[in-house]
């Protein structure tokens, strides 16, 4: 039974529909309404346990609209979906080279990290993109799993990237 005093911990239903609400109106760089690329990540992470689907589907929030991690705790999110949270987000003023590596050194922040890069790098996405930026993202992305995906156990990563962006995989990409 859950205790009265503590507070109430959202669901990923819930944390579903907060997502849908934070991006509501917003876009992705090809035009696709933003919630969908969370929603996609989420569902790489799905195998792995509702906490990491939360945290996919919450890993731009901080970034991309008004809520504060102090907000999500207050709205239930559990506290170790907002560390995660937290630990997959941009800080003004630290290098990506860095926040990858920083990531990294926690396996559950690196698979929603993972799983973000999957579907960013997924084919038809890129192809969307003009070439240039399709290059230059198609790089960071790679030099990104080259450190991200030796931090995580192997069977987890296929798992998550499997269900996102199979090319990965094969090496085809």
């Amino acid at each position: 039974m859950d205790d009265p005093g503590s507070p109430r911990r959202l669901t990923l239903a819930e944390t579903d529909a907060l997502a849908a609400e934070a991006h509501a109106g917003q876009t992705d760089r090809i035009g696709v309404p933003y919630v969908e690329h969370v929603r996609a990540v989420a569902h790489g992470l799905a195998p792995v346990g509702d906490r990491l689907a939360q945290a996919g589907l919450l890993h731009d929030i901080v970034e991309d609209t008004e809520w504060t991690l102090e907000g999500l705790r207050a709205a239930g999110v559990p506290a170790d979906v907002v560390a995660l949270v937290d630990a997959v987000t941009k800080r003004p003023g630290v290098p990506y080279t860095d926040m990858i590596r920083a990531i990294a050194a926690d396996e559950d922040a690196a698979l929603v990290k993972i799983a973000d890069n999957a579907h960013n790098s997924h084919p038809d996405r890129q192809a969307a993109l003009p070439e240039e930026q399709r290059a230059r993202l198609a790089a960071k992305y790679r030099d990104a799993r080259a450190v991200l995906w030796p931090a995580v156990d192997r069977t987890l990563l296929e798992t998550v990237v499997h269900r996102i962006n199979p090319a990965l995989l094969d090496g085809s990409l």
